[in-house]
């Protein structure tokens, strides 16, 4: 790939996104054995495990779904049992006052449902709340919570209480498209967001945008302090998915070489046991300049009704294909597959990260969830505090 400095852009669709390091001084003599011996049960009670935490790398298989999936996305989890140990709804947004809302009011119902069939799955439910008002990314809420203490620490405790109230794992934020000059103000919200979940017994999972040096390609990444947010959340969510997006021209969702360096740089910034990487499950169809997001199904049901071909790009390591529609337009279409995916969830599992996460789950190729358990075996997740019931 010639251009892997190019950072991923949100699309007009929704995009989406460790426990505190304790340093202990030896000081020697047997007093300091039963201290030490006292601070680790004390440490166990009063730290938030990271879900699935261990020795090593915990092993994180997270399932994204999305409000306008919560219907059949419970089923996909419970026909694959053994493959997910983390699932976060996409379901909160911002009141233009801040407030913590529904993003899709008219769902209720189903949305209320779908929670009720995930609890009874037994995974560890962490929510996404996104800067999205009315069906939209917004700016101006998250802009009025940031830059005015009082609400910024409002905020706060409506998040501890929802997650609190909902007996929820934890919560992440996806808040994106955020100018430079909010970086230090984003840092400290993250970092009271933390300590305030942290002290209830909850996680933190954070979702940034994936980009390969500090300052990245716009303002949006430079917002975003990977050393300082990966300091203080238990999760970074790296959005290594939109390389080329709705608006930009044809091209991989994911190229490999790209993800691998976002991997690299985003190593060098955090623990690679609190890096979670994003793996897209769709793609774009792009015709007379403006990409359609569609699902694998759709993919392969386009490449079947218009007898196209599937290509394989060795350079970014994705399939595509072309068509002419009835109307005589000519699409260009870049989606992942099965075998895609893996290559995605080997550069994971090779870099030593905490795991992945499945963005958004909705009519993927059906050999995913075998690749996936292939590649990446479930590390049972510890019970107790910090998993929903």
């Amino acid at each position: 790939m010639t251009k892997t400095s190019i950072e991923p852009r949100r699309p007009d669709v929704p995009s989406p996104g460790g426990r505190r390091s304790l340093r202990l001084r030896l000081l020697g003599g047997s007093a300091f054995l039963i201290v030490l011996f006292l601070g680790a049960v004390a440490l166990l009670v009063t730290v938030p495990r990271m879900l699935g935490s261990g020795d090593k790398p915990a092993t994180l298989v997270v399932a994204s779904l999305p409000f306008w999936n919560l219907t059949e996305g419970p089923n996909i989890l419970a026909t694959n049992p053994g493959t997910f140990n983390e699932v976060s709804p996409w379901i909160y947004g911002l009141a233009r006052n801040g407030r913590i809302v529904a993003q899709a009011p008219e769902v209720t119902a189903q949305t209320r449902d779908g929670m009720d069939r995930l609890r009874k799955l037994g995974i560890p439910v962490v929510p996404s709340i996104a800067n999205r008002t009315n069906g939209q990314w917004a700016y101006e809420p998250l802009a009025d919570i940031l830059h005015d203490p009082a609400a910024m620490s409002r905020h706060i405790n409506d998040i501890v209480a929802l997650v609190q109230r909902e007996n929820y794992a934890g919560i992440d934020i996806d808040y994106e498209d955020l100018p430079a000059t909010d970086r230090q103000v984003f840092t400290s919200f993250i970092t009271d967001l933390a300590s305030a979940l942290h002290d209830k017994g909850k996680v933190l999972t954070v979702a940034l945008f994936a980009k390969t040096s500090d300052a990245g390609e716009d303002q949006r990444n430079a917002g975003q302090d990977y050393a300082a947010i990966g300091a203080a959340a238990d999760e970074v969510r790296l959005m290594a998915y939109d390389y080329h997006w709705s608006e930009s021209p044809p091209g991989p969702v994911a190229p490999m070489p790209w993800v691998r360096d976002v991997l690299t740089y985003a190593k060098s910034q955090m623990p690679a046991d609190k890096i979670v990487l994003g793996v897209p499950l769709s793609g774009y169809d792009w015709v007379d300049g403006k990409g359609e997001v569609v699902t694998w199904i759709q993919s392969y049901g386009r490449t079947s009704k218009y007898h196209a071909t599937v290509q394989y790009d060795r350079l970014s390591e994705s399939p595509s294909f072309k068509y002419t529609d009835e109307q005589g337009r000519q699409h260009e279409v870049w989606f992942e597959n099965a075998d895609s995916t893996a290559l995605k969830l080997q550069a994971a599992k090779a870099a030593g990260i905490r795991g992945v996460y499945l963005w958004m789950i909705s009519s993927e190729d059906d050999r995913t969830w075998a690749t996936v358990r292939k590649i990446i075996p479930l590390h049972p997740t510890s019970s107790g505090e910090g998993t929903s019931r």
